[in-house]
């Protein structure tokens, strides 16, 4: 019980986490001022999930999990799933976009929106907004960020910068899993821009990164990566056993989250296309329509 009770630590990034409570009540009470009985209650529901990815990520910073994930690397992957899986994944369910806009008063809500869509000063944050918004980007950013923070340098100076660690990789599994799930998860007001073969393809090959990793840290090596767990002062579990452990949990809980997520984008596929042989020979018919496409082109410059 000790392991659940001590330990706890605040981190400044609860203020924040608090201030965007209030700020997201104040848009709910706004807005249901002029909706439906219905649209409340969707909000609300909405909300529970973006509570439940705000209070995930206070578990992953603030808990006794990121007391022993300096001394345990297992337990820093059980961090980084809950970092860049589940809170991003609640927080996309929840959708507080709107709310949030609707927590400023309506001049300086209408002024800002002046601003950022029409203003010419606002014309590179527009750019910006589109490239991370982009499928593309979105899955290789996601990608980058798991494989990046799991290089042993990278890692190792991480865990011994704490500004670094806290601010910039608690920061970038967070950002980098909401833009990622913003492109598999409706959240209202936005929907995914690729369709349900796009999304099981980067579904896919997020898992095979994943595992790749998983397997590079257990069956692919014979030793320790990361120095900050050497001879750590209590700990009697070897590097590479507890090494062994982290990988593992990567690589099971990379199907936890990917197996449900394919069932979804599938059964999303069958109800706009059919059925899977009929998805299936939509995308080999899409292919085999660009090869007599680029067969053509290349006749006629021939010619």
């Amino acid at each position: 019980m000790s392991y659940v009770l001590q330990n706890w630590s605040f981190d400044p990034v609860a203020v924040v986490m608090i201030l965007t409570v209030v700020a997201h009540e104040m848009g709910l009470a706004r807005l249901s001022l002029r909706s439906r009985t219905s649209s409340q209650r969707q909000r609300r529901r909405r909300s529970l999930a973006f509570y439940g990815g705000l209070v995930t990520l206070a578990l992953a910073i603030m808990s006794p999990l990121d007391y022993w994930s300096s001394d345990y690397f297992f337990v820093h992957m059980i961090d980084h799933l809950l970092l860049a899986f589940l809170a991003p994944i609640l927080i996309v369910v929840g959708a507080p976009w709107v709310p949030l806009q609707f927590c400023l008063p309506v001049g300086a809500r209408r002024s800002l929106g002046k601003f950022l869509f029409l203003s010419r000063g606002a014309a590179g944050l527009r750019i910006v907004g589109r490239g991370l918004r982009s499928p593309i980007f979105a899955v290789l950013f996601f990608n980058f960020v798991m494989v990046f923070w799991h290089i042993p340098s990278a890692y190792d100076y991480s865990e011994t910068h704490q500004v670094i660690h806290i601010w910039l990789m608690h920061t970038s599994y967070v950002v980098a899993g909401v833009l990622f799930w913003l492109q598999i998860l409706p959240s209202h007001p936005m929907r995914p821009s690729k369709g349900p073969v796009w999304q099981a393809g980067a579904i896919l090959i997020t898992n095979v990164v994943m595992t790749i990793m998983a397997m590079s840290m257990s069956i692919l090596t014979n030793s320790s990566w990361y120095r900050v767990y050497d001879h750590v002062p209590g700990v009697t579990m070897s590097p590479f056993t507890d090494q062994q452990i982290g990988a593992a949990i990567l690589w099971v809980c990379g199907d936890f989250w990917a197996l449900p997520m394919l069932y979804v984008v599938i059964r999303r596929a069958i109800e706009s296309d059919g059925s899977v042989s009929d998805i299936v020979d939509r995308v080999f018919r899409s292919r085999h329509e660009d090869l007599e496409i680029t067969a053509v082109h290349r006749n006629r410059r021939g010619g």
